[in-house]
């Protein structure tokens, strides 16, 4: 007895706090990632009875033609808002980054603007301004033209693609612009100097040195654009258009076939891994890297009176994503019927007086919104924060899995991790389709990378010896992390915790699939409103998120400074 008593305490002495806190890690790690992600490919394979294995999903999945023609349109659309974004984003990143247009930090702002819209109220915009019949574009040229009927069709395939090119470019203009900034305009120079125009330097020298960039952009646009739900819910549904987001949700509908949209999610899930290892492998090129012995200095082209034309292109542009949809988004907002024109007989407030004041079930709609998305913050900020300091500061072995859990919902689309988050904890024993705690942990996968890789930086910034001081005058562990690197790095998670918490206020395509009756959140209320046609609540709705996503991205602004929402972190 004496010999296991004295056994006990050294057993519990070799269990050191890192040791703990990597298990306690890994084990969230495991409920919010991997098992999701696993029972999606395992039930892929279950028949929904019995549990046992079976290729019927799949030949419920694909059993059609339509199925598959409901693929290629999706790859077909992303690929076609892909090309799209990079027409619109290059120029606007090149005539910012690299020659004297004028009012670079207003393009820069409106760029913004088009980033924190959500997609599916930007959509929402463009059906106000290009209906067939009802929208401002169509009502203005039926009344100069004469014509029965406008010329411009949102529910259309083009229309779809171009609307949503119009909130994916952002990506392709940050990995552009960023690099264009940081390569030496010298050989640019050399060029000229050699006789080659503007043009000839553009295609010949400035856009091969940024292709890695560009390449890694477009592909981010392609996968964003592939799982996208919001935008072909609110156009390709009514225009008859099928995408593989549209049918995995149809697989929701009564009844249930959950298994049958898991085998129908997986192809989705090996084309997503595929393109971002491509991405990996292309940004990780260093080949396109100009490098010098002269301190790699950049010099602003200068365009003369074509400085105006690349401004008038890019505002063309962020009025297209911006300033249309907002105009037509306010004149919903403040009106009776959208559809009556503009008069003062039309204008009221009541639209935001029945969402905060009228209408309870509004009202808790965006209660539940912010309170969700802000629990979502603090546990992916505090999950973060943990497993960043145990990789950065090697405190264990096989730190690798901690980091390759907390990247993988970059490679697994939204709307694939939430059928898993469905399948792994709405059914018994933890049964916890319809609670908050579901959209909570669901949000916090979903948006658990932005975190980690915010935190990692931060902490590979903070030299160490202060908690190493700590140590050595016999603090522990947890106390030189809660005295020394959060007082530290408030500032930064800070940052962080805003970074996710933007998204989750405006996530569509987890939420759609794991919200209850009691948890209805704004992004499922204005999918409610929109296919309802209750157009001035939606705008008014979509406003209200608007105004408070600004204010948080001007206290980012002030905390992190310029374009905090646009970095490649």
């Amino acid at each position: 007895m004496a010999r296991t008593g004295a056994a006990r305490p050294r057993v519990l002495r070799r269990v050191e706090p890192s040791t703990v806190a990597w298990l306690a890690a890994l084990a969230a790690l495991l409920f919010l990632v991997a098992v999701p992600v696993a029972k999606v490919v395992i039930s892929s394979f279950q028949d929904t009875d019995t549990g046992a294995f079976t290729w019927n999903n799949y030949a419920v999945a694909y059993g059609h033609v339509r199925d598959y023609a409901s693929l290629g349109t999706s790859l077909l659309y992303a690929a076609e808002v892909t090309v799209a974004s990079i027409i619109i984003a290059v120029p606007i990143a090149w005539g910012v980054a690299r020659t004297d247009m004028p009012c670079k930090g207003l393009v820069r702002a409106f760029v913004l603007g088009a980033f924190i819209t959500p997609p599916y109220l930007g959509a929402i915009g463009w059906i106000l301004l290009a209906g067939p019949n009802a929208g401002w574009i169509n009502k203005v040229w039926m009344a100069v033209t004469g014509d029965a009927h406008g010329f411009v069709n949102v529910y259309s395939f083009g229309g779809l693609v171009v609307v949503t090119a119009l909130y994916a470019f952002p990506y392709i203009f940050v990995f552009t612009a960023d690099a264009l900034e940081r390569v030496s305009s010298e050989m640019e120079e050399a060029a000229r100097i050699l006789g080659a125009g503007h043009l000839r330097t553009i295609l010949r020298v400035t856009l091969p040195l940024v292709t890695p960039a560009i390449l890694g952009g477009a592909i981010v646009v392609f996968l964003d654009t592939v799982a996208l739900f919001g935008t072909p819910a609110i156009i390709a549904l009514p225009a008859r258009i099928k995408v593989m987001t549209l049918v995995l949700w149809q697989f929701f509908e009564f009844p249930v076939r959950a298994e049958a949209a898991a085998a129908y999610a997986v192809p989705l899930v090996l084309i997503t891994v595929t393109l971002f290892a491509a991405q990996r492998a292309i940004l990780g090129r260093r080949g396109y890297v100009a490098l010098t012995g002269k301190g790699g200095s950049r010099t602003l082209l200068q365009l003369g009176r074509w400085r105006w034309a690349i401004f008038g292109y890019a505002m063309l542009m962020v009025a297209l994503s911006v300033l249309l949809p907002y105009a037509a988004l306010a004149h919903a907002a403040f009106s009776r019927a959208w559809g009556r024109g503009f008069s003062l007989a039309n204008l009221t407030l009541d639209n935001f007086k029945y969402l905060l004041l009228t209408d309870p079930a509004a009202r808790l709609t965006i209660v539940h919104s912010f309170g969700y998305s802000a629990a979502t913050a603090c546990l992916a900020v505090a999950l973060a924060l943990c497993v960043a300091y145990i990789v950065s500061r090697r405190l264990v072995r096989h730190t690798a899995v901690l980091t390759a859990l907390c990247m993988a919902p970059l490679v697994i689309p939204g709307i694939v991790l939430a059928i898993g988050f469905y399948s792994a904890w709405a059914p018994p024993p933890l049964a916890l389709y319809g609670t908050a705690a579901l959209l909570v942990f669901g949000f916090t996968a979903r948006f658990l990378p932005i975190a980690y890789t915010n935190c990692m930086a931060s902490l590979r910034s903070l030299n160490p010896e202060m908690e190493e001081a700590v140590r050595i005058l016999g603090g522990s562990q947890l106390r030189a992390v809660t005295r020394v690197v959060v007082p530290l790095l408030k500032t930064s998670l800070i940052g962080s915790w805003l970074l996710v918490f933007i998204p989750a206020t405006r996530e569509l395509s987890t939420a759609i699939f794991l919200v209850g009756s009691n948890t209805r959140v704004i992004s499922v209320m204005m999918l409610d409103l929109s296919e309802n046609g209750s157009f001035e609540t939606l705008a008014a709705l979509g406003f209200f998120l608007l105004g408070v996503t600004i204010l948080i991205v001007l206290a980012g602004y002030k905390l992190l400074g310029r374009d905090f929402m646009l970095r490649r972190s």
